[in-house]
C-alpha cells in the first residue's frame, strides 16, 4: 500500500501543490489591496476621471500616527485639490511629456514639483525645530578647519554675482549644513540648499584666491523668484519641498539649453 496518497489518488504532491496555488492567489490579492491603501483611488491621467473603488482589491483605509501629539493622518480623508498643469501635452497620448507654458520653476512643472506637505517645522525627537540659523541651534559649530561660509559671494550658472551668504541653518539632528541664507544683489534673503552648492577655495571665475559658493542650479537673477520662508529663524515641511523643488529644477529648465536633448 503507498501511504503517499490521502484519499483515491489525492496524494501529498497534489495537496501541496492546491496549497501553495492558493496561497499565492490570496498573496496577489492582499498585496494589490496594501498598494492601493495610499493616494488612491486611481485618476486618469489625461481625462481626470477616477476609477471607482472595487472591494475585492481595494484596501481599507491606511492610518498614520504623527509623532509630537498631532493626531492622526488619512491620505483618502484629505480633500483631492484641482490640478491644472501650467503646461501642454507634447502630443495627444497618455504619458506623453509636458512642455511648459509659463514659468516652470515658480509653477512646479517636471523637477520643479513640490507636495503639498504639512505647514509646520519638522521636530527633533524631543519636539525642538530641526532646522534653524546654526546661532539658534544647540552649540552647533562649523569646524575650525572648514571654511565659514557666510560672507562668501555666491554666484549662478550664468557666472554673475548672485549675493553672498548671510546665515548657515543646520540640521540639528543630522549635524549637518541643510541651506545657505543667500542676501541677493537687490536685498532679498532666499535659502539655497547646501547640495547644489559648490564650496570653492579659489575664484576660478576671476583668477584669483577669493573664496566663493557656485551654485550652478539657477542663474543669478533666478534667485530673486526663489521660495522664501513666511517666518523669520523656521521652516516648514511645505517651504522645504518648494524650495528643494525650485533650485532641483534648474537643472532642467534655468536655461533654455538644458531643457533640449544631448543627441
Amino acid at each position: 500500500m503507498n501511504h503517499a496518497y490521502i484519499a483515491g489518488e489525492f496524494d501529498v504532491a497534489e495537496l501541496t501543490f492546491y496549497l501553495f496555488f492558493f496561497f499565492f492567489i490570496g498573496l496577489v490579492l492582499y498585496l494589490n489591496r496594501e498598494s492601493r491603501r495610499e493616494g488612491y483611488p486611481l485618476e486618469h491621467e489625461q481625462t481626470g476621471i477616477v476609477q471607482p473603488g472595487k472591494p475585492l482589491t481595494d484596501g481599507t483605509k491606511k492610518v498614520f500616527d504623527l509623532p509630537h501629539g498631532r493626531g492622526i493622518y488619512i491620505p483618502e480623508d484629505v480633500p483631492r485639490d484641482p490640478v491644472k498643469v501650467p503646461g501642454r501635452q507634447a502630443f495627444g497620448a497618455a504619458g506623453a511629456p509636458w512642455v511648459p507654458t509659463g514659468n516652470p520653476l515658480a509653477e512646479g512643472m517636471g523637477p520643479a514639483a513640490w507636495a503639498d506637505r504639512a505647514k509646520y517645522p519638522d521636530l527633533t525627537f524631543d519636539g525642538r525645530p530641526r532646522i534653524i540659523p546654526i546661532a539658534d541651534s544647540h552649540d552647533l559649530v562649523i569646524a575650525p578647519n572648514d571654511p565659514t561660509p557666510v560672507g562668501m559671494p555666491v554666484y549662478g550658472a550664468d557666472k554673475k554675482l548672485a549675493g553672498k551668504v548671510s546665515d548657515v541653518w543646520v540640521d540639528q539632528s543630522e549635524h549637518i549644513i541643510r541651506y545657505l541664507e543667500v542676501t541677493t544683489v537687490s536685498g532679498k534673503k532666499v535659502l539655497a540648499p547646501m547640495f547644489v552648492a559648490a564650496v570653492r577655495k579659489q575664484n576660478r571665475l576671476f583668477n584669483d584666491t577669493t573664496p566663493l559658493i557656485d551654485i550652478t542650479a539657477i542663474r543669478s537673477d533666478q534667485f530673486d523668484d526663489a521660495p522664501v520662508v513666511e517666518t523669520a529663524g523656521q521652516i516648514t515641511r511645505y517651504e522645504e519641498d518648494r524650495i528643494m523643488a525650485y533650485f532641483g529644477g534648474g537643472y532642467l529648465y534655468a536655461t533654455p539649453e538644458r531643457s533640449e536633448p544631448w543627441l
